[in-house]
């Protein structure tokens, strides 16, 4: 079934983000509607006149600005389908617009750039589109294919079109639910009030029903009441409608997935996003920095700096790195939506002579956020190198891993040690020499002398296939650790 897209607004602060967004609602809404007037839970829908698409109802994310935005996603919350990067006509690209275009870039989501306040003489439409390009932001009629949509937020002209756009890229993702899949819903907002614990929320599959028992991280609740963004109760709520509901005692975290309670460990593990994998050192730890997906992996970095000329060079010298990639590079202090972004895509922040706030650092230090401040150039791009060589070398290793088996259990048998395995990767043949890793560190080499499944001597094992092994050496091997065999 199809379902209405869910769009965030990002751009530099005072580009009238939330004045777009109270139009949009003012304007939108029926007197019908509980006299026109949404309640405050962090989203509202709105339906629109518009006909021949896929949904004529839209959903906005009511938190403008891009910390909040990247925080959601910093928790694996990917709740926007399409963002809108707002642009003052007037101003231009300012330095918050270059960091919008890095949370919406790293979001890997379609966007709509919009310039704001046509109805000033001294708009200039050209100069937004030319200086966007710096960014490497190409909209249509500059060899790009975003779109560009100019429109003023306080006289309400172009807002139609924009919302059409919108449609029409929707049409293009072809959104879809199904009633029968699991819930799978994101916490947008969570307070206290007179009515008790209240959540705010967005489905994006299945449903969730008044009675239903759900489920966030460790905390438990049954759904006791719910309402829409017009404070309306409701029984039901399907995909992409903002809701508030009733049920939990304490107050669940912002941006975490809601389940339902029968669901199994492992399908939350498989419906939850890659970009929870956390940090857990404050050191360069390779493993945890490698990015997840199967092309070449890179060292993901933040870079903040004291001046033009030092982001400048800092820049320069980066750029001939092919093992490094840059998410963000800006000018100024580093902030909380700069340790939200690092989180989200994975990344390490590298700052040059630039303060980091006593806040920045609590909220790093919660989210597991590698920070590194340096005051000699050298020095910092002599470490980038040398982690991203490290990070090469061990990205060509893996390319000739042949297989890896995880250690179960083990026993003596006949007064020699035999250890339980399971083969969770390719095959691992008899006599081939084995690395051994425990909490994915290397810490010793053995070699396969024996080979069993179901004691029958066997010269293979293949993945998901499960053994005996005996190693020549006698190492202190644990259950948990890694054996693999690379080529």
């Amino acid at each position: 079934m199809n379902r209405p897209p869910i769009v965030a607004i990002l751009g530099h602060v005072d580009h009238g983000k939330t004045t777009l967004l109270d139009y949009i609602r003012k304007t939108s809404l029926t007197a019908k509607e509980h006299g026109g007037i949404t309640q405050k839970i962090g989203a509202y829908e709105i339906t629109t006149n518009l006909k021949g698409y896929n949904t004529n109802k839209i959903t906005f994310i009511d938190t403008p600005g891009h910390e909040a935005f990247s925080r959601l996603r910093a928790r694996g919350a990917n709740v926007a389908d399409i963002a809108l990067l707002l642009i003052d006509g007037k101003d231009s690209v300012m330095p918050q617009t270059g960091e919008s275009i890095s949370h919406i870039k790293s979001a890997n989501i379609p966007f709509i750039v919009v310039i704001n306040k046509i109805d000033l003489p001294d708009t200039n439409q050209e100069k937004v589109k030319n200086d966007l390009l710096k960014y490497e932001v190409m909209v249509e009629g500059k060899g790009g294919t975003v779109p560009v949509m100019p429109l003023s937020a306080k006289t309400g002209k172009g807002v139609h079109e924009l919302l059409e756009a919108i449609l029409l890229v929707t049409t293009d993702l072809n959104l879809q639910y199904s009633p029968a899949n699991p819930p799978k819903a994101y916490i947008i907002e969570a307070k206290k009030d007179r009515r008790g614990t209240t959540v705010s929320a967005i489905i994006k599959d299945g449903l969730l029903k008044i009675g239903d028992r759900i489920q966030v991280k460790e905390k438990k609740a049954k759904i006791r009441a719910m309402f829409n963004d017009l404070g309306m109760p409701i029984i039901e709520a399907v995909p992409s409608l903002p809701f508030e509901f009733l049920g939990f005692d304490d107050l669940p975290e912002v941006g975490a997935m809601i389940t339902s309670q029968s669901e199994t460990k492992e399908t939350v593990e498989k419906i939850q996003s890659d970009d929870q994998k956390k940090i857990i050192s404050q050191k360069i730890d390779l493993d945890l920095l490698l990015n997840p997906k199967k092309e070449d992996k890179k060292l993901s970095v933040l870079i903040k700096a004291d001046s033009h000329g030092s982001l400048e060079a800092i820049s320069q010298s980066v750029a001939t790195n092919n093992d490094i990639k840059v998410v963000l590079k800006a000018v100024g202090d580093i902030n909380k939506s700069d340790i939200f972004l690092a989180k989200s895509t994975n990344s390490i922040i590298i700052g040059f002579a630039t303060p980091v706030s006593d806040e920045a650092k609590e909220v790093a230090k919660q989210e597991r956020v590698i920070i590194k401040i340096y005051n000699i150039i050298y020095d910092l791009l002599d470490e980038l190198e040398e982690v991203a060589d490290l990070i090469k070398e061990k990205q060509q290793k893996e390319k000739n891993l042949k297989g890896s088996a995880k250690i179960l259990a083990n026993f003596i048998i006949k007064g020699e040690k035999v250890y339980g395995v399971k083969i969770i990767k390719g095959k691992i043949n008899l006599g081939d020499e084995l690395d051994i890793f425990r909490a994915e560190k290397l810490f010793g080499k053995t070699k396969l002398v024996s080979l069993r499944v179901r004691a029958k001597t066997v010269a293979e094992v293949k993945k998901d296939q499960e053994a005996g092994m005996v190693f020549s050496h006698p190492l202190d091997i644990r259950i948990g650790d890694v054996v693999k065999s690379i080529l």
